[in-house]
């Protein structure tokens, strides 16, 4: 069986616009191994699974399940867990966590106004360290076991203390694949020392924008847009870029992108495919991935509340 994460990573295939796309996310901590779809193949009780999956439908909601990193002892016992939620768009960014030891409370939480940015008083405000979120189910594909696990346990062993195991963050062949809040910047093919650069940079208030796949907070397109303006900038603050526009279907879109300070951009993107062919999981058929490729950005200015034609910028 080939290793997806090998086969990507030799033929240099771009993070740039591969992120998962949530703007919310549900974390709840579920000791114990995981299956493949681990909200109804774990210790948590798969009624509550499903009706969870099934609440955040179309809300804008993504749900995961997380563990500290290290050894999994196969126990049912109940045990009190870690909830957090996040919201991941710029201007109203927040994190916040709660304890429980009844997870089917959580069906409680209104998931349309959690997607939108309201958490509803839910919880409290995060005040710890940054999360880190490290993909290591390696049911679902072993490059995230192979790969994640080590990365996380050599992170806690560091000393970083927001450090989790999560169950699936998309894009297995970018294994190792991490999500930090609560900016919502998801990495690929990270290391130990690329990761304490980038929790670094979140405790400053920053992005790091090597190995960045994007912000889960915009689609795909709007994603490889927004790293494009920072890379064209130099911008690392993490709350001064948001996407206010797409035009276009695929395979072209305008995106606009504008600043806190009231600079915008039209960023052009194209969905072209990864090739040659590769598998985008372990053990599955070679396929051509979908890729984001920038074919130009353009700084756009206004006078007298028109826009004046753009022309290629770096800035």
């Amino acid at each position: 069986m080939s290793k997806c994460a090998t086969a990507s990573r030799d033929l240099d295939e771009p993070l740039a616009g591969t992120a998962a796309a949530a703007r919310t996310w549900l974390l709840l901590e579920q000791p114990g191994p995981w299956g493949a779809k681990a909200l109804t193949s774990s210790h948590l009780d798969p009624e509550i699974g499903r009706a969870l999956e099934a609440a955040i439908e179309g809300t804008g909601v993504r749900i995961a399940l997380i563990r500290r990193p290290g050894r999994h002892a196969d126990s049912h016992a109940p045990a009190r867990r870690r909830v957090y939620v996040g919201h991941t768009a710029p201007g109203n960014t927040w994190l916040r966590g709660h304890v429980t030891d009844r997870p089917e409370e959580l069906l409680d939480l209104d998931f349309t106004a959690l997607g939108a940015g309201d958490h509803g008083g839910f919880g409290t405000p995060h005040t710890g360290a940054p999360l880190a979120l490290v993909c290591t189910n390696g049911k679902r594909d072993r490059c995230c076991a192979l790969l994640g696990r080590p990365l996380a346990a050599s992170l806690a062993t560091s000393g970083e203390q927001g450090v989790w195991e999560v169950t699936h963050l998309g894009g297995h062949r970018f294994s190792p694949t991490l999500l930090v809040l609560p900016y919502g910047y998801a990495y690929g093919r990270s290391g130990q020392a690329a990761v304490k650069e980038i929790l670094e940079g979140v405790r400053t208030g920053r992005v790091v924008t090597e190995g960045c796949r994007g912000s889960s907070a915009w689609d795909r397109p709007g994603q490889a847009a927004e790293l494009a303006v920072r890379t064209a900038t130099g911008e690392d603050a993490a709350g001064a870029l948001s996407v206010v526009h797409t035009d276009g279907t695929a395979p072209r879109w305008d995106v606009t992108v504008a600043h806190t300070d009231g600079r915008h951009w039209r960023v052009t993107v194209a969905q072209g495919a990864s090739l040659p062919p590769r598998p985008e999981s372990c053990g599955a058929e070679l396929a051509a991935p979908a890729r984001m490729d920038v074919v130009a950005v353009r700084r756009i200015t206004y006078a007298a509340g028109q826009e004046i034609p753009a022309t290629v910028t770096s800035e």
